[in-house]
């Protein structure tokens, strides 16, 4: 098998700032804690595509609820692969929950932008059913899958990202 890919944890510092961030009646205390407990994405087993990420904080959404959350993790990936998150294929059978952004897209390069290149996940509990989705810590609540690509004949890029969501664009 091709081994194209390294997961990591962002620093405490750069993870503290971003879940202050996203949770800011929080205290510094209960992010150093969320922190010192996150799980490294994993395969269940052997035939598995995708890799497991885990909630870092306990999670419950109602129906049409929506969270933002920093992950705590980072991954250096090969040129030429990229990462697609998605929802755990239960979560989004039984509750319709669903990725803010439909499918979440980690590039190479993403790894060296000024946040470290911190993974944030945005879902959406779109359970028409009135069904409340709840996900303890260290529970799976996505998946991730590499996923290799290819570029054009007359392809010139040469910029340089630094940023997250719609930082290609800027």
């Amino acid at each position: 098998m091709n081994r194209i890919a390294q997961f990591e944890k962002v620093s405490q510092h750069q993870f503290v700032q971003d879940y202050l961030n996203c949770f800011p009646n929080e205290s510094e205390e209960k992010a150093i804690d969320v922190y010192n407990k996150i799980k490294l994405p994993l395969r269940s087993t052997k035939g598995s595509a995708g890799y497991d990420i885990f909630a870092p904080i306990d999670i419950k959404l109602t129906p049409n609820q929506t969270l933002k959350f920093p992950t705590g993790i980072r991954v250096k990936i090969n040129d030429g692969y990229f990462l697609a998150i998605v929802p755990r294929s239960g979560l989004g059978f039984k509750f319709a929950l669903q990725l803010d952004n439909t499918i979440g897209i980690i590039d190479s390069d993403y790894y060296g932008s000024s946040n470290e290149g911190h993974m944030f996940i945005k879902m959406t509990n779109h359970s028409n059913e009135n069904k409340v989705v709840q996900v303890l810590q260290g529970q799976g609540i996505a998946q991730g899958i590499f996923i290799p690509f290819g570029i054009t004949y007359d392809d010139d890029c040469d910029g340089i990202r630094d940023g997250g969501f719609g930082s290609t664009t800027k």
